[in-house]
């Protein structure tokens, strides 16, 4: 049996979760957040937990057990307390600013690279070199932080770039001189 799929999700105080079928939805503090589960997976609520269990033994069910179960935690944690991610910016003259909604990104190609926010989706920078995505959608907020870090992904030589915070980037050692 899945060992992620077992465990019971605690729903807090603050949360309420509805459920309809296969239809999950839960409403909280920083929003409401709703999906469909697939049909291989049960849904049910017992006073303040929610179980996730599987209606038959096969493959596939096993396989969306563990996945079903992660998605409705990551739905609860996200509206009770939502989601962040940290990216960092580093070389000469990289910099980045929030202009209305949008990011703006000067990363050292000849103009400045806007990204657009999905709905849902804040973008803060500190410091004009860190960037901060937050939002209550986990897979939102990790597919924004991804799409920041691809305009100029860390390179391997000088380590100049966008890397997430806390990422260690291996670094190579360049031409060895003449002898």
């Amino acid at each position: 049996m899945s060992r992620i799929g077992k465990r019971i999700i605690d729903i807090p105080s603050k949360v309420t979760v509805k459920i309809d079928g296969q239809h999950v939805a839960v409403k909280g503090p920083k929003g409401e957040l709703d999906r469909v589960l697939p049909e291989q997976v049960t849904v049910e609520q017992e006073g303040e937990t929610i179980r996730v269990l599987r209606r038959d033994e096969s493959r596939i069910a096993r396989q969306r057990h563990g996945l079903s179960r992660t998605l409705v935690a990551n739905m609860v944690e996200g509206v009770s307390n939502g989601f962040e991610k940290r990216l960092q910016i580093q070389g000469v003259g990289y910099r980045a600013q929030v202009q209305g909604r949008n990011l703006i990104l000067n990363v050292g190609y000849s103009k400045p690279v806007e990204i657009v926010p999905p709905e849902g989706i804040q973008l803060a920078v500190e410091g004009n070199t860190n960037v901060i995505v937050s939002g209550i959608n986990k897979e939102i907020v990790g597919n924004t932080a991804a799409r920041i870090r691809a305009v100029r992904p860390p390179e391997v030589y000088k380590g100049k770039g966008i890397r997430y915070a806390g990422e260690v980037v291996r670094r190579k050692a360049g031409k060895a001189g003449k002898k």
